[in-house]
């Protein structure tokens, strides 16, 4: 709208709908800074849409624009890069609406077994526990992991979904096969370590994971 339609009082629209444009970035800022504050997402919502703009040569500090717009941080890519975590970035790149769309219709959609076990996984994911889904090909156990995964991801969670095998993984959102996720060394012998370091990156972003779904986990 800003580069092509030329609005005539575009600080107004931005102070209309500022927490609407923004209202997904604190819980984006926070993960890499828990300090973030709402004024932070308003200010790197702008340093976001002067972005954008700048790919199409132009700006907010354009004189179209009469300097309706509050002055942003221009070096944000700097300080998030101070606390970037590419693992759990990679993990908040969903559409959280989309996935909460998604996730009521899958629930729509459930038996009363499916139901149980969605509610039973969703109740204890920030508590801790260990679930079995079991039953022959064909009963819906990977639709139940789909609808767990987009509930808690639509949450702004981090769901780890994994399998033994690749062409498994495949199934799964987001899915990845537990050698690559968990490091585990091929071939895996009984004394076999996973090469993980307790201050990794990726150790973090285990730490920081609300549930892992694996499937295929029995031999």
């Amino acid at each position: 709208m800003l580069q092509h339609c030329n609005p005539t009082e575009p600080g107004l629209l931005w102070t209309r709908f500022e927490d609407h444009i923004c209202d997904d970035l604190l819980h984006q800022l926070q993960w890499h800074n828990p300090a973030s504050t709402q004024a932070d997402a308003l200010n790197y919502g702008l340093y976001l849409i002067d972005k954008l703009l700048r790919t199409q040569g132009s700006s907010l500090a354009d004189d179209k624009f009469n300097g309706e717009f509050p002055p942003f941080r221009t070096n944000w890519d700097l300080l998030l890069a101070e606390h970037q975590n590419h693992f759990i970035a990679e993990q908040m790149e969903y559409d959280h609406f989309e996935l909460a769309e998604e996730a009521e219709g899958m629930k729509d959609q459930m038996n009363d077994e499916q139901q149980a076990a969605f509610n039973t996984i969703i109740q204890h994911a920030n508590h801790g526990g260990l679930f079995w889904l079991q039953g022959p090909g064909g009963i819906g156990k990977t639709f139940v992991y789909k609808a767990v995964c987009a509930e808690l991801q639509a949450q702004g969670k981090i769901v780890l979904c994994v399998a033994s095998s690749g062409i498994a993984a495949l199934l799964l959102s987001g899915g990845r096969t537990a050698h690559s996720t968990f490091k585990i060394p091929i071939p895996c012998h009984d004394s076999s370590t996973c090469t993980i370091s307790k201050n990794s990156l990726l150790a973090d972003m285990l730490c920081q994971a609300s549930l892992i779904i694996w499937d295929e986990a029995t031999a």
